[in-house]
């Protein structure tokens, strides 16, 4: 390649389709860049949408400690039919273009200042799986293993992270591997690589931890006391109480195994908050979270918590405008 290569400085943006399963496989990555001692920030950005409906997943890894969102956009994973046209006008010129060329794209869309590496994921997924559900979600761990060996990812740390994500799981994490070597075997057999960009393992994260805002505000809400939820699923909110559980389960429980918490997935956003003023009224410390949507939901409750000065946690996680 004439041109100078460019080491652990990288912007990826993955356009996907809400609800596709998408999430898992660009953690994974993430998770990979973080332990091969890179820094690393990732944002998953959905729209107030419905399941079906586009997304986008960045993730920024950068030698120097630069891991927030930037506006230049070196390599692109286009994998929504809605939306590649668009997508592929989103990478800066001499940068990457990995789409899924079971979809169409218009010629005026295909550009020639870029690195284009058209890749049948659809195909390989059915010529693998006979799942069609299983199809659609493994299909994010083909271009994981694509991406992987393309910009020098460590197959042993990209399996270990598969191994963590899907811990317990032993068939999801036999099928997940067997997607990843699917893709990784592709870009090896099918393609040349033709960018500048690579990733070499550092050092830079000793002493950190790779986290999320829900999950830190899961720890938070369990150091500060917290002994019952209730929520009703909603994005991006849903992981705060998952995750919170989880921890309840492991540090909320007697001598005797026996729960000293209480948590209940609700009917509705109204019904959730109206268990934690409940709570909150009998001497509980109790929490919900949610999106725009849910407040809104739940406002009437919310106005006969202020009026009676009953206490209560409610965490908004709010969607991008």
């Amino acid at each position: 390649m004439s041109e100078q290569k460019i080491v652990n400085d990288l912007s990826i943006q993955v356009a996907t389709v809400n609800g596709s399963g998408s999430q898992s496989a660009n953690n994974i990555i993430i998770k990979t860049l973080f332990r091969m001692g890179i820094p690393v920030g990732g944002k998953n950005i959905f729209p107030s949408n419905i399941a079906g409906l586009p997304t986008w997943f960045i993730i920024r890894a950068n030698k120097n400690g630069y891991v927030a969102r930037k506006n230049d956009v070196d390599m692109v994973i286009a994998m929504n039919q809605d939306t590649i046209d668009e997508d592929m006008k989103n990478v800066v010129s001499g940068g990457i273009v990995i789409y899924n060329s079971d979809l169409k794209v218009s010629d005026e869309s295909k550009r020639t200042d870029v690195t284009l590496y058209p890749v049948p994921f659809n195909t390989i997924a059915k010529e693998n799986f006979a799942d069609i559900k299983l199809r659609k979600l493994l299909t994010n761990m083909l271009y994981v293993g694509f991406v992987a060996e393309m910009i020098g990812l460590e197959e042993k740390t990209v399996k270990e992270a598969i191994h963590d994500n899907f811990k317990g799981k032993a068939k999801a994490i036999e099928i997940n591997m067997q997607a990843y070597d699917l893709g990784a075997n592709y870009f090896k057999e099918n393609c040349v690589k033709q960018n500048k960009y690579f990733i070499e393992r550092m050092d830079e994260n000793k002493g950190k931890i790779l986290i999320d805002g829900n999950s830190a505000g899961a720890i938070g809400a369990l150091f500060a006391g917290c002994t019952f939820v209730a929520w009703y699923p909603i994005t991006p909110s849903s992981s705060f109480c998952e995750t919170l559980i989880q921890y309840l389960k492991e540090f909320r429980t007697d001598d005797n195994g026996v729960a000293t918490f209480a948590e209940i997935q609700s009917e509705d956003e109204l019904a959730a908050v109206g268990m934690i003023l409940g709570a909150g009224w009998a001497g509980a410390r109790a929490i919900t979270s949610t999106s725009g949507p849910g407040i809104s939901l739940m406002s009437e409750f919310v106005g006969l918590g202020y009026y009676a000065e009953i206490p209560a946690v409610i965490w908004d996680i709010q969607r991008l405008g």
